[in-house]
């Protein structure tokens, strides 16, 4: 590309013939080139395009804008921290704001999870909190515990590690073998029995007792970590059922097998709690969490760990490294700055509790979608709804896209889909007519790809 030619792509987004380069992730990237869907600025609830059109957020932009955009106090931060110290290293120093950030998380979590491991993505959190699994288990003397168990329909990023215990074919079936020694749980979805649920289902506390026979067939000496997300997002909201996760704890203590929780979605507030792991009454032994504890302004992950874990590694030699691992932007000071203004503002605003205040009306507006045509279920949790629509015949997953590309095309409003499954999870500081503004717009779309 000529430097006119890039000017005039900087300058006019609106001209698919300009938007060549970026392979977009986890994109039709042909279909999005022929009819862009382009934001340009955003504030609070909304998105606005170039030409000043107003988009309702109704996806909180990838589960991750929990406190609304834009918000004040969150850019000033980052403002004030990007002139006072752009970066430090983590690799052997440190600064302030890291040790802060660790201890208001470490706060927040449940029982003894009190020591916090920065990353920079939800994927590289999945992968890391399977390291340290792995490797506490060598500290123990079991090096033999290598196996990870996942689940059915789970996402945990897009690392080998994550998309090994994951258990979304299509982010699977391209990219070979992937780690050895990994088994997966049933997924815990089953619409004959589970269809139209609010909140937790009744149906399917059993199928955690599926641990019990992979204990039988692998031998628990060689099981490291199972992980599993309390609400599985990704695969299109699947709430956990009553007991389910409870009963997969009791398990892994039967077995002393370590439970890892992917909160990247669930957590800072998204279930009406600091983390779902509170909702649940389950203390896993590591929580993974990225996306809502920085809104989304600046990217920042990380693991959670109890504090017997991390002690194991706490031995040998003091000036020697005791886990070879991390990353170059491991507890950013900007992204340190952004959580600790996130977290001021999830506290004054008591958006956790909003969440849960909010709930069952948010379950009412998503529901009155039920009888609409091609609407097959639909299921909430917390600030979260999903609708699933019947596929067209010999196309499945057309149905959904169109609903996404029409809701923002033409009833300003966005939304997640997968497949066919719309998915719904607004920003926190929705009110309560924008709930029903969302839940019209949506079955205006339902309509249109009727």
């Amino acid at each position: 590309m000529s430097p006119a030619q890039g000017l005039r792509a900087a300058n006019d987004v609106t001209n698919p013939n300009d938007l060549d380069s970026w392979w977009l992730p986890f994109t039709a990237n042909r279909s999005f080139k022929a009819r862009p869907r382009i934001v340009a600025r955003a504030k609070d609830m909304y998105y606005y395009t170039a030409d000043g059109r107003q988009v309702m957020d109704g996806s909180a932009g990838l589960w991750c804008v929990n406190a609304g955009h834009n918000r004040d106090p969150i850019v000033s931060a980052i403002q004030a921290q990007a002139a006072e110290l752009d970066f430090a290293p983590a690799f052997q120093f440190a600064h302030p704001k890291g040790f802060t950030v660790a201890s208001r998380l470490a706060e927040l979590a449940p029982g003894d999870l009190d020591q916090v491991f920065f990353c920079n993505s939800g994927s590289e959190a999945g992968d890391t909190a399977l390291k340290i699994a792995i490797a506490y288990w060598h500290t123990q003397g079991q090096g033999q515990r290598s196996r990870l168990i996942g689940r059915e329909r789970g996402y945990h990023g897009v690392g080998f590690g994550g998309i090994s215990v994951g258990g979304i074919v299509a982010n699977r079936k391209l990219f070979g073998s992937l780690l050895a020694g990994v088994d997966h749980l049933p997924h815990t979805y089953n619409r004959a029995e589970q269809a139209f649920s609010r909140g937790e289902p009744e149906w399917g506390a059993h199928l955690a007792d599926d641990l019990e026979r992979i204990v039988a067939l692998h031998d628990a000496s060689t099981i490291a970590a199972v992980i599993v997300e309390p609400m599985a997002g990704s695969t299109g909201v699947l709430p956990p059922p009553k007991g389910y996760l409870k009963r997969l704890r009791q398990i892994c203590d039967k077995f002393g097998i370590l439970l890892i929780f992917d909160e990247v979605i669930t957590g800072f507030g998204r279930t009406g709690f600091a983390f779902a792991a509170e909702r649940y009454g389950v203390v896993p032994d590591m929580i993974t969490f990225a996306k809502g504890v920085t809104s989304g302004t600046v990217p920042m992950a990380g693991v959670i760990v109890r504090r017997g874990i991390y002690d194991a590694f706490m031995k040998g030699p003091e000036h020697v490294i005791e886990l070879f691992h991390g990353y170059t932007y491991s507890g950013h000071p900007l992204a340190c700055a952004a959580a600790l203004a996130t977290l001021d503002v999830y506290r004054d605003e008591k958006l956790f509790e909003r969440a849960r205040s909010l709930e069952d009306k948010w379950a009412d507006a998503i529901f009155s979608l039920k009888g609409l045509p091609n609407v097959l279920d639909i299921r909430t949790i917390g600030l979260v709804g999903a609708v699933d629509l019947a596929s067209r015949p010999d196309a499945v997953g057309q149905r959904g896209y169109e609903a996404m590309d029409r809701a923002f095309q033409e009833y300003g409003l966005m939304f997640r889909v997968t497949g066919d499954t719309i998915a719904l999870s607004p920003p926190l500081i929705v009110t309560e007519d924008q709930i029903g503004e969302i839940a019209d717009k949506v079955g205006k779309v339902i309509r249109a790809v009727a």
